[in-house]
């Protein structure tokens, strides 16, 4: 067993679509939580679980329990996942592209107003990874929900965003549109973009 002790920050400001959520009360916070949807790095689909149990489990969690409407909402994912027929498969024998798109088909079920991206690119190969920069654009589109993509991909990033935010020593050093990165003459920006080392140190 593992216990979790979560971190409660109490002081300054911490805005989720446009509400401060410092000091909510735990039933405030499952409001917001609603709203938002994460897609973590690896995944994180659960092992014991298959593809349609993966993606109708917080579907479950929110109390839903008619087998057809689960049935109907999941097919909907799988077919906006371009994943119909796979919904037997378990995890185990699934390729890294394909336990993304599961994972990502688990943080929409619900709709969510903002989804979260840890690395979506991590570890695919270059043509499964622009299959899954093309989905995060396709889902924008489709359900009108904004995404925020945290990558050290630059072909990621220019291909999903229509802002970036460049983070530098904890702090946001530049903020604007992906040409305005491009076109930046910024020497730090520069030797980022170019990933350019030269006497920065180890």
């Amino acid at each position: 067993m593992i216990a979790v002790r979560a971190l409660t920050k109490t002081i300054g400001q911490q805005e989720i679509l446009r509400q401060n959520i410092i000091g909510m009360s735990e039933r405030q916070l499952g409001a917001i939580r609603k709203k938002v949807g994460i897609l973590f790095q690896g995944g994180a689909l659960f092992d014991s679980m298959t593809v349609e149990e993966n993606i109708a489990f917080p579907l479950r969690e929110a109390g839903e329990r008619d087998p057809r409407a689960l049935r109907s909402k999941v097919w909907e994912m799988l077919e906006v996942m371009e994943m119909e027929g796979e919904e037997d498969k378990m995890p185990e024998s699934l390729s890294g592209g394909m336990k993304k798109r599961v994972g990502l088909a688990r943080s929409i079920i619900r709709r969510p107003s903002c989804v979260l991206y840890d690395e979506p690119t991590s570890g695919l190969d270059p043509v499964v990874a622009d299959s899954i920069n093309r989905l995060i654009r396709r889902l924008q589109q489709r359900f009108g929900m904004t995404s925020v993509v945290v990558t050290h991909d630059m072909k990621s990033a220019f291909d999903v965003a229509d802002r970036i935010a460049y983070l530098h020593e904890g702090r946001i050093y530049f903020d604007g549109t992906a040409i305005q990165l491009q076109q930046s003459t910024d020497p730090l920006i520069q030797d980022f973009l170019l990933g350019r080392s030269e006497g920065r140190g180890d």
